[in-house]
């Protein structure tokens, strides 16, 4: 989850609000690629979750790479939170999960290099200390009281509120991972475009890195029970936004959800004031409870813009937030699949016309049968596979189109990082369904021989 905003000064009027999203505005050429990736921590002796301090531990992670790797620390009340270097920061989840979240690069091939460094830094500091780390959508076999509270406000306050409005609000903040990519865009029409059909083409990404069949020690019945758990989180700030797709949405369209999602916190000298379900409206009115007679600084509109949590999210860029964590490689290929779509007009176009003409009840229902059945899944005539195939094709062309070479040149284009998806298309197995086959097969059922197969 993301760090407090800062920078900001006072709101003076209202339509700084939607001016703040329009300054993401950029041509073309100055397009970057921000990959965020979260992975579980723990302890290799018992295979449970790190606690966040001793010295084997979260902070005993953090400090490593600080002293072995030249990070310079994020700090809240005293505690080592965060880690900063080079435009990019390593964070917390609430339950400890690490987060790598990428500085803004050009190519794909430096975002792989940026993860290929960063999981062997973990790895060095992890393999001292006796910790592994492992990318899976959700933790295989912990429950909810093994799993430690990270010492950071703003958690303390969402853990409350999450039992309020909705069921499994605390098992996304505690027992997640994902892998999602930022990506730029040129005008508010060509956002538009983008979220419309990010937000359509999201459960795609879900099925294809579906990778969480497993819950408190057995199958649950979902090849993406990360994906599962989004759908009963929190009404008011999750989902598929049927309102994205109506005419004349725009900055302002966004500006008017975000008025209407429920305030968590505001941040003030290293604290998280409580304003919980309170509204950002009556905040720039000066009648917010928590801080009456205070008005809204743009900072405190930057934070509020990170507190909806909806299958592709809008700030200065688009957060595309469908896919389980996973492996190395599949860390490599959301990105690629994204950037395929999304970075070549002629791409962009067919990927927005193969879901067009689709209804909100149609996004749902996809949204919801690739939680379910990953890449098996059909909703009317619409067969997930056959989605997977058509949209990793136009991504396939859209990378090529751009022809941003790796290697010294040796590598011409960004295409190999669809490598993993191919697979699953070819296959028709996402790694859940290699999951499930391993634990009826050659696991025997012991669910605990993932740490040793699967972690980094």
């Amino acid at each position: 989850m993301s760090i407090p905003q800062t920078g900001g000064g006072p709101i003076e009027h209202r339509d700084q609000l939607a001016e703040h999203l329009a300054e993401g505005c950029k041509p073309k050429e100055d397009w970057r690629i921000g990959t965020e990736h979260e992975k579980f921590g723990y302890d290799k002796d018992t295979l449970l979750p790190l606690p966040y301090d001793g010295p084997r531990s979260i902070k005993a992670m953090l400090e490593g790479l600080r002293d072995e790797f030249n990070w310079a620390p994020v700090l809240e009340a005293g505690n080592i939170i965060g880690l900063e270097k080079d435009g990019a920061n390593v964070s917390l989840e609430p339950g400890g999960q690490l987060e790598l979240s990428g500085a803004p690069l050009e190519t794909i091939h430096e975002t792989c290099d940026e993860v290929n460094v960063h999981l062997k830094e973990v790895q060095t500091v992890a393999d001292r200390i006796g910790a592994g780390y492992i990318g899976l959508g959700a933790s295989p076999d912990w429950t909810h009281e093994q799993v430690p509270m990270m010492p950071k406000g703003r958690y303390r306050l969402m853990t409350d509120y999450m039992g309020r409005v909705g069921t499994h609000g605390t098992q996304m903040m505690y027992r997640t991972c994902t892998v999602q990519v930022n990506l730029d865009f040129g005008s508010e029409a060509d956002m538009v475009k983008k979220m419309r059909a990010a937000l359509a083409l999201q459960p795609v990404a879900t099925a294809l890195f579906a990778n969480s069949p497993f819950f408190e020690g057995k199958e649950n019945g979902h090849k993406s029970w990360r994906a599962r758990i989004w759908r009963d989180l929190d009404a008011a700030r999750t989902g598929m936004l049927p309102f994205v797709f109506e005419d004349g949405f725009g900055f302002e369209g966004w500006v008017e959800y975000m008025l209407d999602v429920p305030m968590y916190f505001v941040y003030r000298d290293g604290k998280y004031i409580n304003a919980l379900g309170q509204s950002f409206r009556d905040f720039l009115d000066g009648k917010l409870p928590a801080l009456p007679g205070e008005t809204p600084t743009m900072s405190d509109w930057a934070d509020h813009l990170t507190t909806c949590f909806p299958e592709a999210r809008l700030k200065k860029f688009i957060e595309m937030r469908g896919a389980d964590g996973g492996p190395w490689r599949r860390i490599c290929a959301l990105p690629a699949y994204w950037v395929g779509l999304m970075y070549d007009q002629t791409a962009l176009d067919a990927a927005w016309d193969l879901c067009k003409d689709w209804d909100a009840e149609t996004r749902e229902a996809l949204r919801v049968a690739a939680s379910v059945d990953g890449i098996a899944a059909k909703v009317g005539n619409i067969s997930m596979l056959d989605l997977a195939r058509e949209t990793v094709a136009i991504s396939k062309a859209g990378l090529a189109a751009r022809a941003k070479p790796g290697a010294g040149g040796m590598i011409p284009d960004e295409t190999h990082f669809l490598n993993a998806m191919e697979e699953v298309i070819e296959t028709g197995m996402s790694p859940s369904c290699e999951l499930t086959e391993k634990f009826h097969n050659e696991w025997g059922g012991d669910i605990k021989r993932i740490y040793a197969e699967y972690s980094y």
